[in-house]
């Protein structure tokens, strides 16, 4: 071992503690506490025009320099009078006022003449055709009425805003009105991020296998913006000890927080928990909780340090369970407690005893019934923090969650955003994909959910109440018909609508050029051929075994039949990257990865909506547009055609009304 290499080896850890959240969390603000490190930043003074001031946190009470309105002031437009001149009077015999002695005309906001008490507002005031001076007032006004006195709103020296408190729009008019050019506020805390590891890029460079893209820190700053800190992000560092503990030394001596990103691990190039130790006291090294385990915790210089995993969902899953909690406390402000609504999860979940696990969820109300759809678990998965709506925390001494099990979930998003989902569950295809984003252009507050389960499992979740409207593209091989045959199979009893969304093209999906040659099913069975497989109940898949079957093949002499992916897209990925040869898909799908495709049959897409939400207005903006021949319409069509192949000259024809 080199010089080097011993060193290195020195510095590492090779375990990881199995600590409850709590525990942990208690035992690392516990440290913190003793050391003083949890004290709140320092006060800058904030100018009320500064963009970024809503939000911010007062930094001590917040007094009026004077009152307003700063003078007694006309509430109304008008005459002001004193109160006992006006008394008797009536529309039938009015009370003659002369102007000057007796009243003097006013605008709102004007200051009040000296010794009148009130103002008669213009529409109870006459003026006399022969001589202008006099006036006469049909109704009477009580002392001070129509009046706004000195001080009304703000006294000077009362108290405007309370100190930890958070600044709000309506607060910028009040700090105005009562004579403050600016306000103290808590220095937002510095939080330096700094990425780790020998194979990180730049998001925006040119991409190499073995290169991953640095964007991990473009999630955490953002987080640390939107929770009162000042994110500052140092170049990534290499999976080495003493240059790390280098970036680490320098950053602490700017920063109020260092958070490390990956390396928090005890593998061979994970140094993270060794270089805390090595600059001050470890607390934490290991949390029970998935995704999210590896975390590092500890306190060096008198600041809080954070090593976060290194995969993009664990990472943002750990800020928000620690780093959010900490600024709130450096800012002295409370942290925001999210909304919860119950809901029901659609689909059995396994989870390993021991860990909490936080899943998140597609929230949809279909009928009376909230449900609630995990999404992808991977911790590497950053789509599943785009399309999540909530999470959905399993305790630790459980096994996981059995599918109709009622679940809190808390809110990720506004829940008024969640009661205007339409919930689609089923055959995945990019048209879906792309309806989305139509019907959020044609009414913003609609949301489109797609959960790829395939064309049996959203039969099946619609026979359960848990979708709205389904994809499907099932065969019938009896009869050579889409779709009804499995419609009346698995939804017997549930009145639905068969509507057409597409026809499409399935094919084989090949790499570039089709160096092996691959033109037909056939051709699957040749050795060498590695092949890639739909899941079992998708439409692909019913569609593949039946071309099988006629063909007399046997499905196991196909290299790789048993691999399985949840989407046309995975299957051009893995094409795409070269861990299978051929996998059959549609052609958009080897369009986006810019793959060959060798077109071999055609098949009905349609979408099965159950009648009581077919008749609902929820659904009604996916009829709409499937059925708009104006300019929405016709081009979600020409956009739809334009991934290519597709027909979509029958979309929107009700094919069936079942049973």
């Amino acid at each position: 071992m080199t010089t080097s290499g011993a060193q290195h080896a020195r510095h590492r850890r090779y375990f990881l503690m199995d600590i409850p959240l709590e525990e942990a969390t208690a035992h690392w603000f516990g440290a913190m506490e003793e050391g003083g490190v949890l004290e709140p930043t320092s006060a800058e003074l904030a100018p009320l025009e500064a963009t970024d001031i809503t939000g911010r946190i007062t930094a001590g009470p917040v007094w009026a320099a004077v009152s307003s309105p700063h003078y007694d002031a006309a509430a109304m437009d008008g005459i002001a009078v004193r109160a006992a001149d006006t008394v008797g009077a009536t529309e039938t015999r009015p009370v003659p006022l002369t102007v000057g002695p007796q009243a003097v005309w006013v605008d709102t906001g004007d200051p009040m003449p000296a010794g009148m008490d009130a103002v008669v507002m213009i529409e109870h005031v006459r003026r006399d055709d022969d001589d202008p001076d006099l006036l006469r007032v049909s109704d009477p006004v009580a002392p001070w009425q129509h009046v706004r006195p000195l001080g009304e709103d703000i006294v000077a020296t009362e108290l405007v805003l309370p100190e930890n408190h958070r600044v709000t729009p309506a607060d910028l008019g009040a700090c105005a009105a009562a004579g403050l050019p600016s306000i103290p506020v808590r220095r937002r805390p510095v939080v330096t991020i700094i990425p780790t590891g020998n194979e990180l890029t730049p998001f925006n460079a040119p991409r190499r296998a073995g290169d991953i893209p640095e964007f991990n820190s473009l999630i955490l700053s953002g987080m640390v913006r939107e929770w009162g800190g000042e994110p500052v992000v140092s170049a990534p560092v290499p999976d080495d000890f003493s240059a790390i503990r280098r970036a680490v030394s320098d950053a602490l001596d700017s920063s109020d927080v260092v958070a490390i990103n990956a390396g928090s691990s005890a593998g061979d190039a994970d140094y993270t928990a060794s270089v805390i130790e090595s600059l001050g006291t470890l607390q934490v090294h290991g949390i029970a909780i998935r995704p999210g385990h590896p975390v590092a915790l500890g306190i060096a210089s008198g600041k809080p340090l954070l090593g976060l995993p290194g995969y993009p969902v664990s990472a943002a899953l750990t800020a928000d369970l620690l780093l959010r909690p900490l600024l709130e406390r450096l800012l002295g402000a409370e942290t925001p407690v999210r909304p919860r609504i119950k809901a029901r999860i659609t689909r059995k979940v396994l989870s390993p005893i021991g860990e909490d696990e936080f899943l998140r969820v597609k929230l949809g109300r279909v009928g009376e019934q909230m449900t609630a759809t995990p999404t992808q678990r991977g911790a590497g998965v950053v789509m599943s923090l785009v399309r999540s709506d909530g999470i959905v925390r399993i305790p630790r001494h459980t096994e996981g969650l059995d599918a109709g099990t009622e679940v809190e979930v808390e809110l990720l998003r506004p829940e008024a955003d969640v009661e205007n989902t339409v919930v689609a569950i089923g055959s995945h295809d990019l048209a879906l994909d792309l309806m989305q984003s139509f019907l959020r252009r044609q009414r913003p507050v609609v949301n489109l959910a797609s959960a790829h389960v395939g064309s049996l499992g959203g039969l099946a979740a619609l026979r359960r109440g848990e979708a709205h409207l389904a994809g499907c593209h099932l065969l019938d091989a009896a009869t050579g018909e889409y779709n009804v045959a499995y419609v009346r199979r698995y939804l017997p009893d549930t009145p639905v609508a068969v509507v057409r969304l597409v026809g499409r093209t399935q094919g084989l999906i090949t790499a570039p050029g089709n160096p092996l040659g691959v033109v037909s099913l056939d051709d699957l069975l040749r050795p060498g051929v590695r092949f890639v497989n739909r899941q079992r109940g998708s439409g692909t898949r019913v569609l593949l075994d039946y071309q099988l079957e006629r063909m007399g093949a046997n499905p196991e002499a196909i290299n790789g039949y048993q691999r399985e992916e949840y989407s046309h897209l995975a299957v051009a990925a893995a094409v795409s990257g070269g861990s299978a040869d051929a996998g059959l898909g549609i052609l958009s799908a080897a369009r986006a990865l810019e793959l060959d495709f060798i077109p071999l049959l055609s098949e009905e897409y349609d979408l099965v909506i159950p009648m009581e939400h077919y008749r609902s207005e929820r659904i009604q903006p996916v009829l709409t547009l499937l059925n708009d021949n104006e300019k929405m319409g016709q081009e979600f069509r020409e956009a739809v055609n334009a991934m290519g192949g597709y027909d979509v000259s029958r979309m929107g024809e009700m094919r069936a009304i079942l049973p």
